[in-house]
């Protein structure tokens, strides 16, 4: 694993050069995940878009949990230079979050593959390497400054779509009936039903506002006045 996702394995430098590679094989299964889901996704079906057979697979990648990571670091593409983004940490951390949640919408199935024990590609450590940097400037200690990451995450996560965590599933036609038939058990979430219904895109904006707040006053409470006493480019 550790070779494939970090370029560890030496390239053949003799004979005839391979029709068939990692990179291929990771884009046929990117194209198939992007277009099924991520349940789609075989060796078998992969071969069969690459016209192989399924062992000349495996003589490249060994299994489908390799073939995933691939997928993931193809997918996330490379990370955000947010040096470029001026006002700070805050505004930097803004675009960090979009940036995020844009490749998850453009590849729906990656927030439920990049959870759990498991190794990260270059590129994916280069999003937390991004992120935990534009923390660099405050005076928020190392660990906190990766807890702050985690928690933004773990947000975008949570309100990234139907299929990962963080499902309303209360805002559909039949949860509102029901809500309707035993509103004197749920007052609160039967109140839904007078008002416009929030998607998840305007919750993740909502949240991310609240997490950034909480940073920036855990910022001041750690060295007073650190807004009027610091100006980034």
């Amino acid at each position: 694993m550790l070779e494939l996702l970090w370029g560890l394995r030496a390239a053949p430098t003799r004979g005839p050069k391979a029709t068939l590679n990692v990179d291929k094989i990771a884009a046929a299964a990117l194209a198939i995940a992007d277009a099924d889901g991520i349940e789609a996704v075989s060796m078998q079906r992969v071969a069969e878009a690459l016209d192989f057979t399924k062992m000349s697979l495996y003589r490249h990648v060994s299994a489908k949990s390799d073939l995933i990571a691939l997928m993931i670091e193809l997918a996330v593409e490379e990370p955000p230079d947010l040096r470029q983004v001026r006002g700070g940490w805050r505004p930097r951390l803004e675009r960090w979050a979009h940036l995020l949640s844009a490749t998850w919408e453009t590849h729906p199935w990656l927030p439920g593959v990049t959870t759990g024990d498991r190794v990260m590609g270059p590129r994916e450590v280069g999003w937390v390497e991004a992120a935990i940097a534009a923390l660099a400037e405050t005076p928020l200690p190392v660990a906190e400054r990766m807890d702050v990451v985690t928690v933004i995450s773990g947000h975008l996560r949570n309100t990234h779509g139907p299929d990962v965590a963080g499902t309303q599933p209360w805002h559909d036609s039949t949860h509102d009936e029901l809500l309707r038939a035993y509103r004197e058990r749920f007052p609160a979430l039967e109140a839904l039903d007078t008002r416009p219904v929030r998607r998840p895109r305007q919750t993740r904006e909502f949240g991310l506002r609240c997490i950034l707040d909480g940073v920036a006053r855990t910022i001041e409470t750690a060295r007073p006045n650190y807004g009027e006493s610091v100006r980034a480019p």
